[in-house]
């Protein structure tokens, strides 16, 4: 099997378009490769795993589509309510995701076995819309932050939520790092960073305007992004800035996307890719941000406004994503359905 990898990124819009690229780090280019109008409106979250790609709209559906093909997958539509996040749960030894988990604005959480999509069940974790949410490196939890400023812990082998708590202010975003250990919640221009483990305040991180968007690297650094229109990287080590593209996009940065040297081969270099509001998607090789004033690597207009991005570094030789049509029994997967 060729060790050579095809790096790919998804945008969606307020436009109801999903946007995909193929970007090439040697050629410096970004091409458009698709762009399909497959909301009723507009687009609230996408996520990528491998070659499965899966968009969340206000039409309340989530829709699926092949990276290998460029084609659609079908929907889903066991939401009532606009589609607020989606995470894909991927064992790193698995050639597909083992599990989708999404989020709405009536506050409830979906699980289903990406193996045929099928629905396993969902749950009611808020009161109010889920903002965002985080599947820990193990899939056995997950955390949400919502409108009814609360934090909680689902967990997913058993099917429920298991902690829930009222924050001070209304949360945004919530991410794990790349190893599970600790956690990030974003509060308008304030990212906490806390410890998986007891939930401890570990350290914040004071960013000049509301933050959008955020993205953990395994090197130790989370690259933040929003409205002060900056891509930052901060250093979780001392909770200081390690270096920042200042005025990478000339409008609010509204996806961020990290593609590691393990995930793009050791002869590409360090990538982050970036979207926002004006339609333009950049890449940026960031070992030359910490030196210099940052040009991108290669840049695409969409002519759209954009609302979030996702990507993914696919091998070039691997099984289809039409696999997933068909269901097979799993006596480990997330959770069954009593």
């Amino acid at each position: 099997m060729s060790s050579k990898r095809r790096i790919s990124l998804v945008a969606g819009s307020y436009e109801r378009f999903i946007w995909g690229f193929n970007l090439n780090p040697n050629t410096q280019t970004l091409t458009p490769v698709f762009s399909y109008p497959s909301h009723l409106s507009l687009i609230k979250t996408v996520a990528v795993s491998n070659s499965v790609v899966a968009s969340g709209g206000s039409d309340d559906t989530i829709h699926l589509y092949d990276l290998s093909t460029s084609s659609s997958l079908g929907s889903l539509t066991d939401h009532s309510s606009t589609v607020t996040a989606l995470s894909f749960y991927s064992p790193p030894n698995l050639p597909f995701p083992r599990n989708l988990v999404s989020a709405d604005a009536d506050g409830s959480l979906a699980i289903f076995d990406a193996d045929g999509f099928v629905h396993l069940k969902t749950l009611s974790v808020h009161k109010k819309g889920v903002n965002d949410l985080a599947i820990h490196p193990s899939g056995k939890i997950a955390l949400t932050v919502s409108r009814d400023s609360c934090f909680a812990m689902v967990n997913l082998v058993r099917g429920r939520r298991s902690f829930c708590c009222r924050l001070d202010k209304e949360a945004s975003i919530v991410r794990f790092d790349v190893s599970g250990d600790s956690f990030f919640m974003a509060v308008d221009e304030i990212v906490n960073v806390h410890q998986a483990e007891d939930a401890r305040l570990l350290m914040e991180l004071q960013c000049p305007k509301r933050v959008l968007c955020a993205a953990p690297a395994k090197n130790g650094l989370l690259y933040t992004g929003g409205e002060d229109r900056n891509i930052t990287a901060w250093d979780l080590k001392s909770g200081k800035v390690a270096y920042c593209i200042e005025e990478a996009h000339a409008a609010r940065v509204k996806g961020i996307v990290v593609l590691s040297d393990e995930a793009t081969g050791d002869d590409e270099p360090y990538l982050v890719a970036s979207a926002s509001s004006d339609g333009t998607i950049r890449a940026w090789d960031v070992r030359m941000a910490a030196t210099e004033k940052s040009e991108p690597l290669a840049e695409c207009k969409t002519q759209s406004r954009l609302t979030c991005l996702a990507g993914s570094s696919l091998k070039s030789k691997q099984p289809q994503a039409g696999k997933i049509n068909a269901k097979v029994e799993d006596k480990n997967q997330m959770v069954t359905d009593q």
